[in-house]
């Protein structure tokens, strides 16, 4: 196709919109702002290899580069860097590990990192999340109410350490 009649001043040259910030506070744990950083790298790699390419007709996928380079600086524009080390300790925190266990006795080690870091399938929780919310100030022996839709679940503080654990 001859470039005389792709429209130049489309859609596809405007920026997306950007993605939604988090109206919490940013903590985040060293681990959780080295892969904002590693993140922010990667996409700014991607964006050059996409800018490279012969064929850019399709400029969505720089767009969306851009968009998610936006987001990813904004992180760490607000991000509060947590020592895990200068958490209370005996009590559970950010920047903490804490195993607890149900009343079947199953125990379950939970961190409680930044909504960047949390991933549910490795047990990293927000503070924010009910979960967190719950267990967030009890200590070691207390018992503490997980109100979520299928039911509340209660929950015996077993163990907090500071991250990693």
């Amino acid at each position: 196709m001859s470039r005389a009649f792709v429209k130049e001043d489309g859609p596809d040259t405007e920026p997306l919109p950007d993605l939604p910030l988090s109206p919490h506070p940013n903590y985040v744990t060293p681990r959780g702002l080295q892969a904002l950083r590693e993140r922010l790298a990667a996409t700014q790699a991607e964006l050059l290899r996409l800018k490279a390419r012969a064929d850019r007709l399709d400029r969505l996928p720089e767009k969306a580069a851009e968009r998610d380079i936006r987001y990813v600086e904004a992180r760490l524009a607000s991000a509060i860097p947590v020592d895990p080390a200068t958490q209370p300790q005996g009590e559970v925190a950010f920047a903490t590990c804490v195993t607890v266990a149900d009343e079947e006795g199953r125990e379950t080690a939970y961190e409680i990192v930044g909504e960047d870091e949390a991933d549910a399938t490795r047990n990293r929780i927000a503070p924010q999340s009910p979960l967190a919310r719950a267990l967030l100030g009890a200590r070691v022996g207390d018992w503490v109410e997980w109100r979520r839709p299928a039911g509340t679940v209660a929950l015996e503080v077993i163990a907090i350490a500071p991250l990693p654990c």
